[in-house]
């Protein structure tokens, strides 16, 4: 088991990027599904980076509160915009999910060619998701996953127990032979499964070189959530050696936290991947000395996986042929050393 973990994090540390679609489904061989499951020739990258038929993508996210979700719409504009036999038609970022199905109607009455969709609500949004899949529209599920395997084309989500994993894989490296340290973890919302996803992962990680989580509170992924949340932990803690943050927004409440408690006496890491924390990072002057990517390319990476879709093309370099139904990206660890690899993907 530990040779695997060691394995896991000589990976994510030397440069592996998440998964980009716009380049790596774009630039694929091989063969694969035509239209009514026949098989056909795969496609060249040649012939998948030319123009083919236009495509109408209908995609619809949840309001952008967060400069994660800000990145998943810009990133799907962009990805759009990259090709130009696609068009793109966006719908109001919103959290109610009511207006969201609303939206997925729309692009089903609209018979757009397929639509890419982050569910403010997985379960909800499931039922209009089969019904655009019945109405023979495919429908790309980024992120938050629907209850039905009969909803959604194909699957495009981030790795959030792989994120725990990679956090306490790291914390492991960096505390070598130090049996006694003090592990302590800033979570988010604690009723989230993503959130569970991540403790589990970091948990198991930690246990598999002797260590545990020492002491942990949850916060909200907001600056404010996170500075009350880390002056509790500090207050409560008087020694500390490592601390995961889950989250790099409320990462700046954080070190707000620790700033003002004049703490130093350990190591942070952060997660998700912003642009904030990377060049903190890269300046190396505060206790932050690493983050956990959770990529804000999924949206994108789904623009790009629909329109192959639409356009009967295939993903290639696997040996079974067509396209996969579910896509996991990499939550690689960023830190001094390769921070320079990943700061273009940092969200803002």
């Amino acid at each position: 088991m530990r040779s695997r973990m060691t394995a896991r994090t000589r990976l994510v540390l030397t440069g592996v990027a998440a998964l980009s679609a716009i380049g790596l489904l774009a630039g694929c061989t091989g063969t694969g599904a035509g239209e009514n499951g026949a098989e056909k020739q795969g496609t060249t990258s040649e012939e998948n980076a030319q123009s083919g038929d236009t495509v109408t993508i209908g995609f619809s996210g949840p309001a952008a509160d967060h400069g994660w979700l800000g990145a998943i719409n810009s990133g799907a504009a962009d990805a759009a915009a990259s090709f130009d036999d696609v068009e793109l038609k966006t719908a109001e970022g919103t959290n109610d999910p009511i207006a969201q199905i609303a939206a997925v109607e729309t692009f089903v009455n609209d018979k757009v060619d397929a639509i890419v969709l982050l569910p403010t609500d997985g379960a909800a949004l499931t039922e209009a998701a089969i019904a655009a899949m019945d109405a023979g529209i495919p429908v790309i599920n980024v992120d938050r996953e629907f209850s039905s395997p009969f909803a959604a084309r194909a699957t495009i989500l981030g790795d959030n127990y792989g994120m725990g994993v990679s956090a306490g894989t790291y914390v492991c490296e960096q505390l070598d032979g130090k049996s006694d340290a003090v592990v302590a973890e800033i979570a988010g919302i604690d009723s989230l499964p993503l959130t569970q996803d991540r403790s589990q992962g970091f948990a198991d990680a930690l246990k598999d070189c002797g260590l545990e989580v020492n002491a942990r509170v949850a916060a909200d992924f907001t600056v404010a959530g996170g500075e009350s949340a880390a002056s509790q932990l500090l207050s409560a803690n008087p020694k500390i050696d490592a601390i995961w943050n889950h989250d790099d927004d409320q990462g700046i409440g954080v070190l707000a936290a620790v700033a003002s408690a004049g703490r130093d006496e350990f190591f942070m890491m952060g997660g998700a991947g912003s642009k904030a924390a990377m060049e903190a990072i890269e300046a190396d002057d505060s206790v932050l000395k690493a983050t956990v990517i959770y990529p804000s390319t999924q949206a994108a990476d789904g623009v790009a996986l629909a329109r192959l879709i639409a356009q009967s093309k295939t993903l290639g370099d696997i040996v079974t042929p067509g396209i996969p139904n579910r896509i996991v990206l990499d939550a690689p660890v960023v830190t001094k050393d390769n921070v320079k690899q990943y700061i273009d993907l940092a969200f803002e």
